[in-house]
């Protein structure tokens, strides 16, 4: 089999990687090593960002105008098309994250009616749920023009069973999606010392973040949208700290939603007790330093931030959604909750800090459920997808693939 020459396409990159931006990443890091030529095309978000980078062996190229709405998104469109016209012939396969503006400049430059050489392009959602993008297609503006070009795709790539219902209820023909879970890599089993350590790092490297080796403390990763489950969890934190005054809450990620989660915090009078710590490029160290992971997600998919929290064997309170489901079940790898009851979320935290045996018996258990999900096995899936595609004939590409299901 003969190396890939791939592009991959993603709308954030180093040093921005949560989430699927992160599973991009990680793939073509991946992949690079196994002999395969990657190509990571994304945008710049700041103009004192180099245009060119190396990350981990994989040539990176930054476009301006990064896709914040209006304008600077149809400019990155057309930088994004532009750049395929005078590559194209340096790579076979194109990998896109978001079935949004990249997905529509992608479909138009390779699959446009003037082109004479077709080639496959794989399209992967980026989420599910509210702020998913089968429902940005439906609302946004443009959105179905949007669609009309992601249909055409040779393949679709959903990350979890959820997505890849959207999906199908969506429209998109069935034999081209493809149930390629995320993997993640197992971190060392969690210690005292490297709790201890990994709180001290956090608190050198900013004041706010510092916390006594001996005080609980949660944390909660993702995208902060605005929505009840958020707020939920804020509200529960104010019984957490009637009980142990020193407990702490860190929220990390970015999202729309601070100013309106920060008004909340100093009313309810829980300033420095939660704690927004903005975006982190490696969560391991995050990660470590805590005692419990907290996720209210009232979104339907699997999120990644869970993925890597039960393969670092924390306790978990997650949302009781069809997603969070598929991957742990309640009482065994974690505790499964309405998202927006703030009482329930606080009698969760509660039960797993006072009962220390039950948190490590379900810590130990998500980390040997998350271990069926290994990165390497989501490197060989998608290797034989994309090898696949690019050994058919590129003008039959976007037509019946078989489908190389997950497990």
């Amino acid at each position: 089999m003969s190396p890939l020459r791939l592009v991959f396409v993603t709308p954030r990159f180093w040093p921005l990687t949560a989430g699927g931006p992160k599973t991009m990443a990680e793939l073509a890091v991946q992949l690079t090593e196994q002999g395969h030529r990657v190509t990571v095309v994304t945008a710049s978000w700041d103009a004192r960002w180099p245009a060119r980078i190396t990350f981990r062996g994989v040539p990176v190229v930054r476009l301006p105008f990064a896709p914040r709405g209006g304008w600077e998104t149809s400019r990155y469109a057309r930088a994004l098309a532009r750049w395929l016209r005078d590559h194209r012939d340096h790579f076979e396969l194109v990998y896109v994250l978001r079935l949004k503006h990249e997905a529509h400049a992608v479909m138009q430059t390779l699959h446009g009616g003037s082109t004479d050489r077709r080639l496959p392009v794989v399209l992967r959602p980026e989420a599910a749920g509210r702020h998913g993008d089968c429902l940005w297609q439906i609302d946004a503006s443009g959105g179905r023009r949007v669609k009309r070009e992601c249909l055409k795709a040779a393949a679709f790539v959903a990350a979890d069973r959820v997505i890849e219902r959207e999906l199908q209820a969506a429209g998109y023909p069935r034999p081209r999606i493809h149930h390629l879970p995320d993997g993640v890599e197992l971190p060392p089993p969690r210690s005292r010392t490297a709790k201890t350590e990994a709180r001290f790092a956090l608190a050198m490297a900013n004041a706010s973040l510092e916390v006594p080796h001996w005080a609980p403390l949660a944390l909660c990763l993702g995208e902060l949208h605005p929505g009840p489950s958020l707020r939920a969890l804020v509200a529960a934190w104010q019984s957490i700290v009637a009980r142990w005054p020193e407990a702490r809450l860190w929220l990390a990620g970015g999202g729309p939603d601070r100013a309106a989660l920060m008004q909340q915090i100093e009313v309810s009078g829980l300033s420095g007790r939660v704690v927004r710590v903005g975006p982190f490029d490696d969560i391991g160290t995050l990660l470590a330093a805590a005692d419990l992971f907290v996720l209210p997600s009232l979104d339907g998919g699997v999120s990644r931030a869970l993925l890597e929290a039960m393969a670092a064997g924390l306790p978990i309170v997650a949302g009781d959604t069809a997603g969070h489901r598929s991957v742990m079940a309640d009482g065994r790898q974690g505790l499964l909750v309405p998202a927006s009851d703030a009482e329930a979320l606080a009698a969760a935290v509660v039960r797993l800090l006072e009962r220390r045996e039950l948190s490590a018996q379900l810590g130990t258990a998500a980390r040997a459920c998350v271990a069926e999900f290994s990165l390497a096995k989501t490197t060989d899936r998608h290797v034989t997808l994309f090898t696949d595609l690019r050994d058919r004939d590129p003008n039959s590409a976007g037509e019946t693939p078989v489908a190389q299901d997950a497990p």
